[in-house]
């Protein structure tokens, strides 16, 4: 009998992805076989990067990881998750105010796909401060944000600020 993969979105604009990203990703891939980092397309959050540039950045970001795929998507998060055969949502938790936030999230995406399970990955000691808003403010103050994202992801940071100054 074939073995059935086991399949988990993680979703979220990723405006810029930060190493706690990266780690929940890297976490996640010990408990599923396969692990789709979903870029939310939403133009509402007027997201500093682009879809394509984001994409890029968390390609060469988990370049090294087996089982990582990158994707993008608009609509409903449950309605992206049936469309790829995934049965799991990961999300990563920092602080009890992201608790409060996920767990409307969780209790919503259960009423409209009860197949669906949310699990929870707590952020590690290094990056519970660190949110990708966060980083834009402390880049865009010229602030060192070097322990906190990818190396890509700083200077891809330096060469978009510099274009909008």
């Amino acid at each position: 009998m074939p073995s059935r993969r086991s399949i988990a979105v993680y979703p979220g604009t990723f405006d810029p992805i930060t190493n706690g990203h990266a780690d929940i990703v890297r976490r996640a891939l010990k408990l599923f076989d396969r692990v789709v980092v979903a870029l939310a397309d939403n133009p509402r959050k007027r997201p500093l990067f682009t879809v394509k540039e984001r994409k890029r950045m968390i390609h060469e970001t988990l370049a090294n990881d087996v089982g990582v795929e990158v994707d993008s998507f608009r609509g409903l998060l449950v309605q992206y998750v049936r469309r790829r055969g995934a049965r799991f949502v990961i999300r990563g938790l920092r602080a009890v105010a992201d608790f409060e936030y996920e767990f409307q999230f969780a209790h919503m995406n259960r009423q409209l796909a009860p197949e669906v399970e949310t699990i929870f990955l707590m952020t590690n000691e290094d990056n519970f401060f660190v949110s990708s808003s966060l980083v834009r403010e402390v880049a865009e103050m010229g602030g060192d944000i070097g322990r906190v994202v990818p190396k890509v992801v700083l200077a891809a940071l330096k060469q978009k600020l510099r274009k909008l100054r």
